[in-house]
């Protein structure tokens, strides 16, 4: 078995409207993110996990030498925080704690979502309030509380 890393991204999929995309996960009932995901080496920029993950679970394609790939930003904030439970098991023996660094991406109205069936079953567009307050993590609902701040 191949352990994730304990070091991850979280991107705030956005329009400049502040509509926030949410994505709903399979393994969770009612568990509506922005995209998450692990790096898949520890030598793997930030910017490079923040890309590849919103290429997987999106199809938004915002790589190197792509139209979007300016409109991916670092906001340079990092959440720590303790990993639930049940899914410790995914990551090394004796590890309980993630490092999550925060990025946002700025997309047209009505840019197309390509889910990634094994990972999430359904998306949505909400008022960057209301997505807040839809999603079940609450360092994902804060980082989408700080959206407004990152675009003055």
């Amino acid at each position: 078995m191949t352990f994730k890393i304990p070091q991850s991204v979280l991107v705030v999929i956005h329009t400049p409207a502040l509509e926030v995309l949410l994505i709903q996960r399979t393994d969770a009932v009612d568990f509506w993110q922005s995209v998450t995901g692990s790096k898949d080496h520890l030598a793997e920029d930030w910017s490079a996990t923040a890309a590849r993950e919103v290429w997987e679970e999106t199809g938004i394609d915002c790589r190197p030498g792509t139209a979007l790939a300016d409109h991916l930003v670092d906001w340079r904030l990092d959440n720590v925080y303790d990993i639930y439970p049940h899914w410790r098991h995914r990551y090394p023996p004796g590890v309980t704690r993630n490092t999550e660094r925060l990025f946002g991406l700025r997309v047209d109205p009505g840019t197309s979502v390509r889910l990634n069936p094994r990972e999430h079953t359904a998306w949505r567009w909400l008022p960057w309030r209301d997505a807040a307050a839809a999603c079940f993590s609450p360092s994902n609902a804060e980082a989408i509380l700080m959206l407004p701040r990152f675009l003055k």
